[in-house]
């Protein structure tokens, strides 16, 4: 993907007012810009810009602020609020819909309750997670505590997962277009089919809170990995996340005042880079489900949260997210001409996802924890 079909190092004066700034002195992921409102008019330029870039990097900033995005970052705010004051409530009341136990991976982890590593690191976040099929009636009601359980709370997440989970269908619905899907898999209604809204599947909201850390090379709030289902939506007001990019990918550098940190420059060794959140944009990228689906035409890159940059360390940070998966009962193998291979691992969307999520929860676990990351660049890494 050439440059300059990038976008350049954002502007200083696009930044939450609220928050420290972002510095201008680290090296930054070069993601497209790709305008949501254009995508839903079928703009050519854009939907070929998108193409490219689920190909090459599988990350892309969407621009929300249009008549068509307004409603989704509004949601958004909301939701930021909302979190706060469910990370406020005590340690005790917040593990009792830990759910781990039941063989579940909704509900809460609590901070140092997941595996970043082989060799047992403990991560340093809490994150709740609420199940799309739990809010839409489509499965059993689970518990949750009071703040997350109001009829207007419930009516406001409902409201964020129907429009995440249609600029994931969007982004579905294009990616459907210009694969080469088996004659079979277009008859049966393509990668759309295997995403209903109404069907029970393991889409969720995800509430992370990591406390202030100071950029380290020794840990990270949540290790390398790839993401588990087809299509991420993510909202962040904090630096703090970094993607690995490919051979031939540079970052994007400023020429800001003053340097980076030692440790800083360090944790951009090797490919890997910042990721810098815009005000009026989300996130996208893409899980494991469309890798395997594709035969790997697409692209699940790797990422990490690490210590945000500069004095964003010294905040709170937060995160939103919207995790679209593939139906429980869709087998995650080949749905293009050419690539099915014998032997290739049969399992469920529910399988994987289980096995994924709940493995990161105890080390004994981290093997079987794997997605696609060797397919997507996995070498070197942390260093100590």
């Amino acid at each position: 993907m050439p440059h300059s079909d990038h976008s350049p190092s954002p502007n200083p004066s696009e930044a939450f007012t609220d928050l420290p700034p972002f510095p201008d002195n680290v090296p930054t992921a070069p993601f497209p810009r790709i305008s949501l409102a254009k995508l839903l008019t079928h703009d050519t330029d854009e939907e070929e810009r998108c193409w490219r870039a689920c190909q090459e990097l599988g990350f892309f900033y969407l621009d929300l602020q249009s008549s068509h995005g307004s409603a989704l970052l509004e949601d958004a705010d909301r939701l930021f609020e909302l979190m706060k004051g469910f990370y406020e409530l005590p340690v005790e009341e917040k593990t009792k819909y830990d759910f781990k136990s039941k063989g579940s991976y909704f509900g809460y982890k609590g901070y140092g309750e997941g595996i970043i590593d082989k060799n047992g690191t403990r991560d340093r976040n809490e994150f709740y997670n609420v199940s799309k099929d739990d809010v839409l009636g489509l499965s059993e009601r689970l518990p949750s505590p009071e703040v997350l359980n109001s009829d207007s709370v419930r009516s406001l997440f409902k409201s964020y997962i129907d429009q995440s989970h249609a600029i994931c269908s969007s982004i579905i619905a294009l990616v459907d277009q210009r694969l080469p899907l088996t004659a079979k898999a277009r008859q049966d209604g393509g990668l759309e089919a295997l995403h209903r809204l109404s069907a029970t599947s393991g889409d969720q909201i995800r509430f992370v809170k990591a406390p202030p850390q100071r950029p380290s090379t020794k840990g990270v709030a949540l290790g390398e990995h790839t993401d588990f289902g087809s299509v991420t939506v993510l909202f962040n007001r904090l630096g703090g996340l970094q993607v690995r990019l490919p051979e031939g990918l540079e970052p994007a550098r400023s020429n800001g005042d003053g340097e980076a940190t030692e440790a800083e420059e360090r944790l951009c060794e090797d490919g890997w880079c910042y990721v810098k959140p815009l005000p009026g944009h989300c996130m996208v990228n893409l899980g494991d489900a469309l890798v395997k689906f594709s035969n790997g035409q697409l692209r699940s890159n790797i990422h990490r949260v690490v210590a945000p940059p500069g004095r964003q360390g010294e905040v709170t940070r937060y995160s939103l997210v919207y995790f679209c998966r593939p139906e429980d009962d869709v087998l995650l193998g080949s749905l293009v001409e050419g690539g099915e291979e014998e032997g290739d691992e049969k399992v469920t969307s529910k399988e994987w996802i289980l096995r994924r999520a709940l493995g990161r929860r105890d080390a004994s676990g981290w093997e079987k924890s794997e997605g696609t990351e060797d397919g997507s660049m996995r070498r070197g890494g942390m260093r100590a």
